[in-house]
C-alpha cells in the first residue's frame, strides 16, 4: 500500500448511531451527563478505534475525553483479541508506578451490548501528534518543519519515556501481561508472534519472507535475552500527544508485554526506518539524522546504565512483527475488494525490501 493510497476500511460501524448509543451509556455511569461534539478522528488506527467527545455535566471526572473501542469484528480484525481489561489494567499500572504522562483512565465497559463491542474511556490530552499519514518523515509537516535541535529535544524525551517506563515500573505488577507458555520471556513473545502469523494466513497464501525472517531470528538468538520489563509496545512517536516538542500523553497500550527492554527499542528503531526507508523511496531525503540507532541505543544507555545487546535480532524482530500485521491489514484490504492477491503474497508486505535485507544480514551495511 503506498503511503498515498486510500486508507483501507478500518470498521463498518455508523459514527451517528455510535454518538446516540453513547450518550445513552454515559447517563448510566454519571446521571444526567451527555457526550457532545462525539468525533471519530480521520487519523483512527488500524486496530482499536477512537472517539473524542465532551461531557456536558456540572462536575465531570474529566470534559474532554477520548473512548478506545474493541475492534469491530465484522470488520477483519487486525489482531484476533482485543482485551479491553488488559489495556486499562496496564495503563493504571504505568501511572500508578511511574512518572510517564499517561492520560487519566476514567471507565471500564466490558459488556458489548452498548456500542457493540466492551471499551474504556480517558481523558483526552491536548497536543499534537506526529503524522502517519503522510509520514512525519516526509515534508510538510510540523515536526519535518521543525529545528534541528527541536527534533533532538523531542527524541532525548522520547527515548526518556522508554527509560523510565522500563526503570520504574517493577516487572512484578505487570504479571498479567506475560505470555503463556514455556520458556523465557522473550521465547514465550516470539512464539506468541508465530501464532499470530498462522492465524493471519490461516486460508490465506503464507509468507515465504515472514518464514524466512523466522528462521533467521533463530540463528541470531541472544545467548543472554536479559530480565523481563514492562514493554509499551508500539512504542513510537507516533503514540505520543505532544505539547511543543515534550511529551504530554502516552498513548496505545494494546501490545504492552512482559519482555526483554530491547524488544521496545528495537521497535522504536525499526518504526522510525519504516518511514524513513517509505520516504527516500518515494524521492525525498526525509529525516535521516532523527531517531537513528546508534543515538538511540546511546541515549537509552546514558539514561538507564543498560548497553542494548543483540540489536540486529531486535530490529529483524520489529520489522518481522510490522510484516505480520501488514500482510494482515492487506489480507484485510483483500476481503472487503479493495485489493487481489498478487502472485507473490511477499510484495503486500510494504517494506518487504528492507525485512529480505535485514534476513540476508545487509540491511545495516
Amino acid at each position: 500500500m503506498a503511503p498515498t493510497a486510500p486508507r483501507p476500511r478500518t470498521t463498518t460501524r455508523d459514527p451517528e448511531e455510535l454518538a446516540r448509543r453513547l450518550t445513552a451509556w454515559l447517563s448510566t455511569r454519571l446521571p444526567g451527563a451527555k457526550a457532545a461534539g462525539v468525533t471519530v478522528p480521520e487519523s483512527n488506527g488500524m486496530s482499536s478505534e477512537t472517539l473524542l467527545f465532551d461531557i456536558e455535566h456540572p462536575e465531570p471526572p474529566v470534559r474532554r475525553c477520548a473512548l478506545r473501542l474493541a475492534a469491530d469484528p465484522a470488520a477483519y480484525t487486525v489482531f484476533p483479541v482485543y482485551d479491553m481489561r488488559r489495556q486499562y489494567r496496564t495503563m493504571r499500572v504505568v501511572a500508578e508506578h511511574s512518572d510517564l504522562p499517561v492520560p487519566k483512565v476514567l471507565w471500564l465497559e466490558e459488556d458489548p451490548g452498548p456500542l457493540g463491542a466492551p471499551f474504556f474511556v480517558m481523558e483526552r490530552v491536548e497536543g499534537r501528534v506526529p503524522p502517519d499519514v503522510m509520514p512525519y518523515t516526509y515534508e510538510g509537516n510540523w515536526l519535518h518543519a521543525a529545528s534541528d535541535a527541536e527534533r533532538e529535544h523531542l527524541e532525548a524525551a522520547s527515548i526518556g519515556l522508554l527509560a523510565r517506563l522500563h526503570d520504574q515500573v517493577p516487572p512484578e505488577t505487570a504479571e498479567f501481561l506475560a505470555f503463556p507458555g514455556e520458556g523465557d520471556a522473550l521465547r514465550r513473545h516470539v512464539t506468541a508472534q508465530r501464532a499470530y502469523y498462522d492465524w493471519v494466513v490461516d486460508g490465506r497464501a503464507r509468507s515465504p519472507l515472514i518464514e524466512a525472517a523466522f528462521d533467521r531470528l533463530a540463528e541470531l538468538w541472544p545467548s543472554d535475552p536479559g530480565t523481563p520489563v514492562l514493554n509499551w509496545g508500539d512504542a513510537r512517536i507516533g503514540n505520543v500527544v505532544y505539547d511543543g516538542f515534550e511529551p504530554a500523553a502516552v498513548l496505545d497500550w494494546e501490545m504492552a508485554a512482559l519482555a526483554p527492554r530491547e524488544v521496545d527499542l528495537g521497535w522504536t528503531v525499526y518504526l522510525h526506518r519504516f518511514f524513513q526507508d517509505l520516504t527516500v523511496a518515494f524521492g525525498q531525503p526525509g529525516l535521516p539524522d532523527f531517531l537513528r540507532r546508534d543515538r538511540i541505543e546511546a541515549r537509552y544507555a546514558e539514561l538507564t546504565g543498560h548497553t542494548p545487546r543483540d540489536m540486529d535480532f531486535h530490529t529483524l524482530y520489529a520489522a518481522l512483527r510490522h510484516a505480520i500485521v501488514m500482510l494482515r491489514v492487506a489480507y484485510r484490504q483483500v476481503h472487503f475488494g479493495e485489493a487481489a492477491v498478487p502472485a507473490d503474497p511477499d510484495t503486500l508486505i510494504l517494506h518487504h525490501g528492507s525485512l529480505r535485507a535485514m534476513v540476508q544480514g545487509s540491511y545495516w551495511k
